[in-house]
């Protein structure tokens, strides 16, 4: 007997996350699901991301009842073992035999025969604790209950309060709507005609989000002529406005690129890019003719100040999206925070070099976290005089008044002078932006 092809199939998947520090939204969506069935493909996406969002609470059960102390766990049982405590605990239409049976076959495949009875044992402690409803409880702690790291709940609660910090923890554990962008309207009736069901957007007029129906298959997909984009991620390149030259200094995977492109066909757009084998990727995910791809430092940009409109959408921690990347919140130290806001600063204040007079800059993360967004303006400002923030709210007023805008609450949108969408109380991730102008 062997693991079913899902199983197995998430059990590498989550592997390769561990060890390669490797994204699993992009290996659900890689070539290790071709050969599933659609049936298949959701299991194998309900395990990868259910066990990454409930990892400690699964980590908490394996401890209780695992015989052998759990830093001494193999990775690859452990990996097994995650897999089977989340289908017991999350998931009601597996049956118990199938995850007991499967959970030991990995282990023995992954050539750990010796710890099948510990994965045997501890399979069936959670499979009783399972019956008895106990994981329905909701007492504990907010990071035990909702499964975050406290330090990064400590910091929620510090900024934003209580209320608002269990809300981004809730959203966090969901799965999150599927947000498209379109190119035309005529977008819109060709899905319709391919059996997606759409509803209107819930932050912008021109985004559709995915009722019913897998988009991915659809030929508007496959042609690059629609992108699945967090309405939040769209919001920022709405926030640009009109230019005629506009400068992306790192732009890759290029959602905010396309948004840009598609909303300002007339623009000249430069989208920037470090890696030469993510702007070939750049490349293919944006084929609009207006966008010129180039492979170049955000420090070190061959041009001079000669763009009306800049993004600098910079590496952050990428603490706002971890509905779509749990893996992120295991992963990430308070000691990363401040070598990423080093990195910020040094690249804002790079691109801020490329500004026209008179022309802007829109700097931006998805992270929660003050010290990549508000501090890094502050110190970006003190050493370029020659900017003014433009408060956020006026854009999203203009926005608004050019009846792009859906969402009513603007100021619900809005900390101090700048952008701040927030998981659970907007429904999107949580982006940062400020509009910074060049006066001389």
């Amino acid at each position: 007997m062997s693991a079913s092809p899902a199983r197995l199939t998430a059990f590498k998947i989550l592997l390769r996350v561990e060890r390669e520090s490797a994204y699993a939204v992009e290996l659900l969506h890689s070539s290790l699901l071709e050969e599933l069935s659609p049936a298949d493909r959701n299991l194998v996406t309900q395990i990868v991301m259910g066990v990454l969002r409930w990892r400690s609470a699964l980590d908490s059960a394996i401890t209780q009842f695992s015989f052998t102390p759990f830093r001494k766990l193999d990775l690859e049982v452990l990996t097994a073992l995650r897999m089977g405590a989340y289908q017991f605990l999350f998931l009601t239409r597996v049956p118990a035999h199938a995850v007991v049976n499967e959970t030991v076959e990995l282990v023995k495949q992954s050539k750990k025969a010796s710890a099948a009875g510990l994965a045997n044992a501890v399979m069936r402690k959670i499979q009783a604790q399972a019956k008895s409803g106990k994981r329905t409880s909701t007492q504990g702690t907010l990071a035990e209950v909702l499964a975050h790291p406290q330090w990064l709940i400590d910091r929620w609660i510090q900024e934003f309060g209580t209320q608002a910090a269990t809300k981004i923890c809730e959203y966090d554990q969901q799965i999150p709507t599927t947000s498209l962008r379109l190119s035309s309207s005529e977008d819109e009736e060709q899905l319709k005609a391919e059996g997606i069901e759409l509803a209107p957007g819930a932050l912008l007029t021109s985004a559709r989000r995915v009722a019913a129906g897998d988009v991915t298959g659809t030929t508007l997909f496959r042609n690059r002529r629609i992108a699945i984009q967090d309405e939040g991620s769209q919001l920022v390149a709405a926030i640009i406005g009109t230019g005629r030259r506009i400068l992306d200094c790192c732009a890759a995977p290029g959602g905010k690129t396309g948004a840009m492109a598609t909303r300002l066909p007339e623009a000249e757009i430069v989208a920037a890019e470090l890696h030469p084998h993510r702007a070939r990727l750049l490349r293919e995910m944006v084929p609009q003719e207006n966008v010129e791809v180039i492979t170049a430092d955000a420090l070190t940009l061959p041009f001079a100040a000669e763009f009306d409109r800049v993004l600098a959408d910079v590496p952050c921690s990428g603490t706002g999206t971890l509905a779509r990347n749990p893996e992120i919140k295991w992963r990430l130290h308070p000691a990363d925070l401040q070598d990423l806001q080093r990195r910020q600063i040094a690249i804002l204040s790079a691109a801020m070099k490329h500004v026209a007079p008179a022309g802007r800059i829109v700097y931006s993360t998805c992270s929660l976290e003050r010290v990549e967004n508000e501090d890094v303006v502050d110190a970006a400002l003190v050493a370029n005089p020659e900017f003014r923030i433009v408060p956020v709210k006026q854009e999203l007023l203009r926005l608004r008044e050019q009846n792009e805008l859906a969402w009513e609450k603007v100021d619900q949108m809005v900390r101090g002078d700048f952008l701040r969408t927030t998981p659970g109380v907007q429904p999107c991730d949580g982006f940062f932006a400020a509009v910074l102008e060049r006066t001389r």
